[in-house]
């Protein structure tokens, strides 16, 4: 499916106080404050300080999303967005490379909606701190980040994923609003850069369901299929934190206790919209992390939010139909569900892949490679069903 048509707009950018050449000539000294400051274990993440293949690149996203989120800042959101919001293009020129922002009020309302504070966001994404880089296990040839602070995740996409996302994009928002407490993955921006008069590169940003990480013990990208969906485990006492997949989990249970009914309920919502968008090859991510004894038992960390979780939104569904449930009082609580031991980090990614001719001829192709195997490029429907029953049988 096509973008909408664009409404494009090139400005000027205001330049951050520190700025990308700042950054770079004092980054050996705030470097060592931050990682004198940073309490967080960082196991398997590497900061990109000068001399990483993408210092250069990660200025550049710095200073840009810098002044992208200035605009948005000095220009709130006055209402939900229109069709103009959706379509718009903004370009900033800066010294030497230039960033779009696509869809940028869109954005800026939805990130209003969540409760995220734009100076928050320009703070963590801005030259305030080496963004992280970790070893991914995706076979794509993407590249992820993390800001310093962990909090938000950025990932480099082929321009037709873009335009998959930002034609999908008014959907999107409609089902966060009918379904507020959605697992889908929290898109809360969308950005090109050209270098020069180089080629574009596209990335998002959206919330990292990984967050706060301090204590997870064990991460997973689940498809609920077979072929490609093994992790060679990090060796023991490794420092290395490693993403593992579906044959990983055998053997293991996601113990939810009364949480599981709802849990099945969103699933099925979200895959069924997932679905109706023709989409396929998303994730389930999930992370363990063991409670204390202190966060144990009803009450010990929840808090009743049954009112709002995405502000501002007025919906005609009746709660029960909205599938709310009880939030923990955490960061990040649209990503996380407490059973009677672990605390579990869970949301949706990668929605950006169409069932179109390309997908089909793939099918076709692994069809006759992996004969009575399970792979991921199938059609929708049956993705969204498998994933659903594989979320019913690992789970209790």
């Amino acid at each position: 499916m096509a973008a909408p048509s664009p409404g494009p707009r090139e400005v000027l950018a205001p330049s951050p106080e520190a700025g990308c050449r700042v950054a770079s000539a004092s980054s050996g000294c705030r470097g060592l404050l931050w990682r004198l400051r940073d309490k967080q274990p960082r196991l398997g993440l590497f900061e990109i300080s000068p001399g990483h293949e993408l210092h250069p690149l990660m200025c550049m996203m710095q200073a840009g999303l810098w002044a992208a989120t200035q605009v948005s800042m000095d220009h709130p959101p006055t209402g939900p967005p229109t069709a103009e919001d959706f379509s718009e293009v903004m370009t900033q020129v800066q010294e030497g490379f230039e960033l779009g922002t696509l869809a940028g009020p869109a954005f800026a309302w939805l990130r209003h909606s969540l409760g995220l504070a734009e100076k928050d966001y320009q703070a963590s994404l801005g030259p305030g701190g080496p963004y992280l880089q970790f070893l991914s296990t995706s076979k794509s040839k993407a590249s992820f980040f993390l800001s310093h602070d962990q909090r938000f995740f950025l990932k480099t996409q082929r321009r037709r994923e873009v335009q998959a996302l930002l034609a999908h994009l008014p959907r999107y928002v409609q089902h966060l609003q009918r379904h507020p407490h959605s697992l889908l993955a929290r898109l809360l921006g969308v950005h090109s850069l050209r270098v020069a008069q180089g080629k574009k590169k596209y990335f998002i940003i959206m919330q990292s369901v990984f967050y706060p990480a301090g204590r997870i013990s064990e991460r997973y990208d689940i498809k609920g299929c077979e072929v490609s969906r093994w992790v060679d485990p990090a060796p023991e006492g490794s420092p290395l934190i490693l993403v593992l997949k579906d044959l990983n989990f055998q053997g293991k249970t996601i113990h939810l206790g009364p949480q599981r009914s709802w849990l099945l309920r969103q699933m099925e919502l979200d895959t069924t919209f997932l679905r109706e968008l023709n989409v396929l090859d998303y994730s389930l991510l999930m992370a363990f992390q063991r409670l204390h004894e202190d966060e144990r038992g009803p009450g010990s960390s929840l808090v009743f939010r049954t009112a709002r979780s995405v502000q501002g939104v007025q919906s005609q569904d009746e709660p029960g139909s909205q599938n709310r449930r009880l939030l923990p009082d955490s960061p990040n609580a649209l990503h996380i569900l407490d059973g009677p031991e672990q605390r579990y980090f869970l949301g949706l990614v990668d929605l950006a892949t169409v069932y179109g001719f390309r997908k089909r001829l793939e099918h076709l192709w692994k069809t006759l490679r992996y004969p009575g195997r399970t792979f991921s490029t199938v059609s929708p429907a049956c993705y969204a069903r498998r994933l659903c029953q594989w979320v019913e049988v690992h789970s209790e």
